[in-house]
């Protein structure tokens, strides 16, 4: 009776899984049958998708190199089946808290890029937020979305209770020596630092439901079996109920239960260490989403890192990455643009990242990241929100990027110091410095070099790279144009309101990440987003599907656009010219400029005292070709050493996409800095900030 009991609990489980998972795909065919039909009938699609096909719409980190067992030189069959284990139970990693880690910065520099070892991890200053509207907006939407919180939470605590059971069971076998369970410790060491590799293994919204139904399932039809189990055996259970109104024994009173933050110690025949190594449990892991940082690409490839947190004149932390080459004499600054970060320069791997080639090339490589971070770093740990997102492109240009050259200025001076103690030189500046800026990082380096020359005082470039620079905003698309003018009616409602655009809380950034990963998954939902969202943006067929995926947008953290940064492109868009923020009171802008108006950056270009290279994209819709012809003529016409280059991209294609040939155009332009540096020449004009005079004559748009 007990065996006919099983099988009918056996079949019916198995029927009510495959209902169940039919119903489920059916439901998503029919999404993605319905999209693919959309798609078909959309006009201008195959110009649209170009982008999308040529990165197959899902980003890898990963190039050529050694496997991972011989990096060493020492073959491990152990060492390689124990990481194999470790990283097909992990697929994103968890770094240390500001609480976990000292303040001080951590520093490693592998003589090859293939030794390991390398990395320092990112300290992120947890900030008491004060409660603002979005987090009762939050607080709605958490609500309506409570069934799919709750399914997808239903496989964790599944989880956390087959655990403790599997725990019990394991300690009440009798077993001479009882395990102790030490608390989870947040801090992953180098050794233990396992990145995901080359197979991505997120789950999306789907997979994630087909997760919890199917334990929730097992889960339900368990409950059936060991009802029937009491019911066969009644001895059993009576037994089993009297050990859990005894008394437990002396020994298991010390023993935590709580497995879900527990670590296990294990470790590895064979490996250098043979000492145990925790190999850390925790439910984080099994979210399944890309929480990689730029630390975590640039180490898994072999490449040395270092990580230096910068603090500018008004406060903000910011983060400076390096790949250091400290005896080296020339040195590249690169910049990223709106809505981004520096995994943007690496995010192709060996072969096909700026920052991995200019390294390669023998560079001493610095990423830089700019202000507005949804953790908002800042001195000031209980600064409010909207104290935090008060900046425009103005500290971008002013603050954000002088404190990062200066820093990187102060490091390069001390190191080649150190490694050339011997030699004698009388100038302030033993390296030379490019810098290589794509969007609205052109934009700010712009402001940067014109406003120290302005000031008198040096900005240590020798050449600058622009990848499609924003500054001119003449030609957008629609949707943008009618952003620009609800911006400028409304902004001192919006200013109240709306302090930045981004996703607010860590479910919504997750459930974010996993509905890109369905756009992965379903290539015609994928087709459908990727051109709504081209449409949305006048017809760019870069991958914007692609780019969403990347783990810089990710349940930690992501990067924020701030509203005085949408203000402040709103202004330019309005008066046709690359000016300073308006604070809209005369009296504000004479107290920070010296004069009724903001400084037009376009009337002091004849400042530029280095050579800089205009790229712009032909495909390019959100900063049109033309829009960077008019830096062109306006540098040219005022006698700056500029050259101006354009290829069939769209404006992430410069970052985010593998083009070999703008990688080689790239490099040459480095590569025509000599490495003897040259004193910088003394500033052409005296000039101040208190300059009221009218635009020359002679500059024409």
């Amino acid at each position: 009776m007990r065996r006919f009991v099983d099988n009918a609990l056996a079949v019916t489980k198995e029927s009510v899984k495959t209902f169940t998972y039919e119903s489920l795909n059916n439901i998503a065919r029919l999404i993605n049958g319905v999209s693919a039909l959309l798609l078909a009938i959309l006009l201008g699609k195959s110009n649209i998708l170009e982008g999308a096909q040529g990165w197959e719409l899902r980003p890898t980190f990963h190039g050529p190199r050694f496997p991972r067992w011989m990096e060493n030189g020492v073959s491990s069959f152990n060492q390689f089946i124990h990481e194999l284990s470790v990283d097909s139970d992990s697929s994103s990693v968890d770094y240390a808290s500001a609480e976990d880690e000292p303040d001080e910065i951590y520093r490693s520099t592998p003589s090859s890029p293939l030794s390991d070892g390398s990395g320092t991890c990112r300290t992120s200053a947890h900030i008491n937020h004060d409660p603002h509207w979005t987090n009762w907006v939050a607080y709605i939407f958490s609500w309506i979305l409570l069934p799919a919180r709750f399914l997808l939470r239903i496989p964790f605590l599944l989880f956390r209770l087959l655990s403790s059971q599997e725990s019990k069971a394991s300690l009440d076998t009798g077993s001479p020596r009882p395990r102790t369970f030490h608390p989870f410790r947040k801090v992953h060491s180098s050794k233990d630092h396992v990145v995901q590799r080359t197979i991505d293994r997120r789950r999306g919204v789907i997979e994630d439901l087909h997760l919890a139904i199917e334990i929730f399932i097992e889960a339900i039809f368990d409950m059936f079996h060991k009802a029937a189990y009491f019911v066969f055996s009644p001895f059993a259970a009576f037994r089993i109920f009297g050990k859990w109104f005894s008394s437990p024994s002396a020994g298991d009173k010390d023993i935590d239960y709580n497995v879900s933050n527990a670590s296990v110690p294990t470790a590895t025949l064979g490996a250098n260490d043979p000492s145990p190594r925790e190999r850390n449990l925790t439910l984080h892991h099994t979210l399944n989403t890309d929480a990689r940082t730029c630390r975590d690409v640039i180490t898994e490839l072999g490449y040395p890192y270092e990580a230096i947190h910068v603090i500018t004149s008004d406060g903000y932390v910011i983060l400076l990455e390096r790949l250091p080459r400290r005896d080296a004499r020339k040195a590249v600054f690169l910049q990223h643009g709106i809505l981004d970060s520096s995994m943007g320069w690496v995010s192709n791997g060996v072969v096909g990242s700026p920052a991995f080639a200019a390294f390669d090339q023998g560079y001493d490589v610095f990423l830089g990241n700019f202000r507005g971070l949804v953790s908002r770093e800042h001195v000031d740990k209980n600064i409010s929100l909207r104290q935090y997102w008060r900046f425009s492109i103005n500290e971008h240009g002013t603050e954000d990027i002088p404190a990062m050259i200066e820093k990187i200025h102060e490091v390069k001076t001390a190191e080649l110091k150190l490694s050339h103690p011997n030699e004698e030189t009388t100038d302030e500046q033993p390296y030379k410095l490019c810098a290589i800026s794509h969007s609205m990082g052109g934009a700010a380096m712009l402001m940067y070099v014109i406003i120290r020359r302005i000031e008198e005082k040096p900005h240590r470039l020798s050449r600058l790279v622009l990848l499609s620079p924003a500054g001119f905003h003449d030609e957008t698309s629609f949707l943008f144009t009618v952003a620009h003018y609800i911006c400028l009616l409304l902004a001192p409602i919006l200013a109240l309101f709306v302090p930045a655009l981004y996703i607010p809380t860590r479910f919504f950034r997750m459930l974010f990440n996993k509905l890109v990963r369905d756009f992965h998954n379903y290539p015609a939902v994928g087709g459908l987003v990727q051109t709504i969202l081209s449409y949305g943006f006048g017809g760019d067929s870069s991958n914007w599907v692609g780019v969403l995926g990347l783990p810089h947008y990710n349940m930690n953290d992501m990067p924020g656009l701030s509203f005085r940064v949408i203000h402040h492109l709103a202004q330019i868009k309005r008066t046709k010219k690359f000016r300073m923020y308006d604070f809209g009171s005369k009296a504000v802008n004479m107290e920070v400029y010296g004069s009724p108006e903001p400084i037009d950056l376009g009337e002091y270009y004849s400042l530029i005292d280095i050579p800089v290279d205009l790229v712009a994209g032909k495909k390019d819709q959100i900063i049109t070709s033309s829009m960077v012809k008019k830096h062109y003529r306006l540098m040219k016409d005022s006698g700056v050493d500029v050259s101006y280059n354009e290829f069939e991209y769209g404006h992430l294609d410069f970052t985010f996409a593998h083009h070999e040939e703008l990688l080689a155009f790239v490099m040459s332009r480095l590569l025509l800095v000599e490495p003897d540096l040259k004193r910088q020449s003394s500033p052409k004009k005296a000039l101040k900030l208190k300059k009221t005079g009218q635009a020359r004559s002679g500059v024409s748009d």
